[in-house]
């Protein structure tokens, strides 16, 4: 069994290691919902690893990590059939650019709150991304310093546990 990666409040804990981390400006949540700015409480997983190749080498991550393309997006509209998934521009609905200017999401651990099959309203795209300042809040997210987002993405497996308390 993998160990979880243990969030709270005041930062996050993984194989014996402190790590700063920063949660939604809503705080944390028993009861997610869209745009609320909350991180959501529970025992998640992390499903997947994005990354930009033009700015993290591949050699610098695991096998199981993916690119992220110019037209990768995630739709974050609840109406769209697609919610909470990645979408591929040209793409009408309500979703975020994957591929931003800034370096929030050159690495992305995307977990499988309300994903992958969506309920409509319960949030979407909840990750663990780079923060933009030191433990400066988020959408709804959980953010590290981009050094412990990299060892985070070397130390864990497909299935690890992200586990949100406080």
């Amino acid at each position: 069994m993998l160990p979880p990666i243990e969030v709270t409040p005041w930062g996050a804990r993984y194989l014996g290691r402190r790590l700063p981390c920063a949660i939604g400006r809503g705080g944390l949540t028993g009861d997610k919902r869209e745009g609320d700015g909350a991180t959501p409480r529970g025992r998640h997983h992390i499903v997947g690893m994005l990354y930009r190749p033009d700015r993290i080498a591949a050699a610098a991550l695991p096998a199981w990590a993916e690119p992220i393309g110019p037209g990768d997006l995630w739709s974050d509209d609840p109406d769209d059939l697609a919610y909470n998934t990645l979408v591929r521009a040209p793409y009408r609905p309500s979703h975020e650019a994957l591929r931003r200017p800034d370096p929030l999401y050159d690495l992305i651990l995307v977990t499988d709150w309300n994903y992958p099959f969506a309920r409509a309203g319960r949030g979407s795209a909840i990750f663990a991304h780079r923060w933009r300042k030191p433990r400066h809040p988020t959408a709804g997210c959980v953010a590290f310093a981009p050094q412990d987002l990299l060892w985070l993405a070397r130390s864990i497996a497909p299935g690890t546990p992200l586990e949100v308390r406080g």
